[in-house]
Order: structure tokens, then sequence, then C-alpha cells
């Protein structure tokens, strides 16, 4: 892969890319990212990527955030009860072992599959 410069980033027309392409910290206003649409209580809400932002790396792929169209977001919904009640039964679900069945207190590491406990019976013995 060829190295690319912040010129290369330049493609406002979309005939490089496909998309209209911007280098970082240059896009227009009235695009932004997931974060920035978050940060102002929006959302995409269905639209199709409207542009993208690379940022070039030494060695390495260029970085690459899609931008959304700021005029056709909408509002975040909000939380109801019943989401929130959902939230808090999938956390406590991710600190449950599936051991001994207990609440570990935290959340259970993916690699180790249950509790410290559960996981290294032999060193909770000596302790």
């Amino acid at each position: 892969m060829s190295r690319l410069t912040l010129a290369d980033c330049f493609d406002p027309t979309g005939e490089r890319f496909g998309i209209p392409t911007y280098p970082w910290r240059y896009a227009p206003d009235d695009l932004a990212t997931r974060r920035q649409l978050r940060i102002r209580g929006l959302r995409p809400g269905g639209q199709d990527i409207a542009a993208q932002i690379l940022r070039p790396r030494r060695r390495r792929e260029p970085l690459t955030a899609y931008l959304y169209r700021v005029d056709l977001a909408r509002p975040v919904r909000p939380m109801t009860p019943a989401r929130w009640a959902a939230l808090a039964k999938a956390n406590a679900a991710r600190r449950r072992c599936p051991e001994c069945r207990r609440d570990a207190g935290y959340v259970i590491p993916p690699t180790l599959g249950t509790c410290v406990t559960c996981a290294y019976p032999e060193e909770q013995r000596a302790a």
C-alpha cells in the first residue's frame, strides 16, 4: 500500500474514494461523526454515510471516521424505565459467575469466563 499524505486525503467530490473525503480536522461544519452527533444529543437516524475523514499514519492503514449530515440527524431516543431495567439486568448478568452463581462484585473478564475464585481455586486456598 502506498503511503497517504494529507493532500491525498482531500477529495471533496468523491472521485478517488467513492465518497467525499477530507483530511483530519478539515471537514465542513455541516458534517459530524457519531460521537459529535451524540454530544449534540443527536443520532444518524438511518441516513447513509455522507463523507469520511482520513488521518494518515506511518506504516499503518489510515484512520477512518465516517461523517453524517447534521441537518438530517434525529434526536436521541430517551431512556424509558423499561430500557433502564433491561440495562440493569444485562449488567447484573455480566457480574454473575456461571460456575458458582454468585455476584462477583465486578464484571467477569471474558478471558476467564468465571470469577477469579473459580478460575484459580488453588491460589485462593493458599491465601
